[in-house]
Formats: structure tokens, sequence, C-alpha cells
């Protein structure tokens, strides 16, 4: 956790972004780390905790960290959150919760509460297009007839 604020402070002393750092850990070692990254990058998805992850991923050459842990100075908004799941990391160490957060401007809530709602209802809202839906299940199809695929 020492590393991940000190990550943050480096990030936000260099400009890049807001408060924010993450390592990730495999059996008591770092395997990737990183800051918020949102200024520098012009990458409203490059958080602490998905660069963290890119490193890691890169670093180990796999997309599957399971049986790895990620440590963050603040509880991972929904965006990271997801990356978390999909990375298959078993554990998350947090230190400031959300409303810690909201605080200095960073209010994740809102996006738990539009995330709550149905997909037509949001704010940004999401608009199934009926029409394409059965050229568009051929893809699915089509990854399914893949040999090569690789599941994840």
């Amino acid at each position: 956790m020492k590393r991940a604020i000190g990550l943050a402070r480096q990030g936000m002393a260099g400009g890049h972004g807001g408060p924010f750092g993450a390592v990730v850990v495999r059996d008591g070692e770092i395997i990737g780390e990183g800051h918020n990254r949102v200024l520098s990058a012009v990458d409203p998805t490059a958080h602490a905790e998905v660069t963290a992850i890119r490193d890691a991923a890169r670093k180990e050459e796999r997309f599957d960290l399971s049986g790895a842990e990620i440590y963050v100075n603040g509880l991972p908004c929904p965006m990271c959150m997801s990356a978390i799941f999909w990375a298959r990391i078993g554990k998350v160490y947090y230190a400031c919760a959300p409303e810690d957060a909201e605080k200095i401007g960073f209010d994740d809530q809102k996006f738990y509460r539009q995330l709550a709602k149905p997909p037509a209802e949001r704010t940004t809202p999401a608009i199934q297009l009926t029409e394409f839906v059965d050229e568009a299940r051929e893809t699915y199809n089509d990854w399914l007839r893949l040999e090569t695929r690789t599941a994840y």
C-alpha cells in the first residue's frame, strides 16, 4: 500500500492526473504498478488501476492475472473494478473510501447510480438497434466457429 500511495504522489507531482496509485502483487512481489495518467496520456481510461494492470499483463505476457492482488489508495471506480474482474485479479486492498474521493471532486457514486438503471434510462442511454441483431449475432457465431480462438 505504501508503494501505491507513493505512486499517487509521484503522478500528481508530475501533473499526470489525480492522486491515485496502484500496484499488482503476486506472491508478495510487485508485478505491475501505475498511477493516474488521465491528463498526461490524454486518456480518460488511464486510471491507476488500469495502468498497473496493463503493466503487469505486459511484464507477465498474459492477460489472465489470476492469483494476483491489487493495492490501491482508493476504492476503484466502476471502470477499474471491471478491469480488475476482467484481469481475474483475486483481491483488492484499498485505503480511502468513496466518500474521501468525493470530498476532493471524484464522485464515483454517480456512475454506480447510472449503472443501476436500465441501459436506455441512463444519462448516456444505450439503445439497441434491433434491426442489426441477426447480422451482429453472426459475428458471435463466427467466433464460436473459430478454431484458433483464445477464451478469456
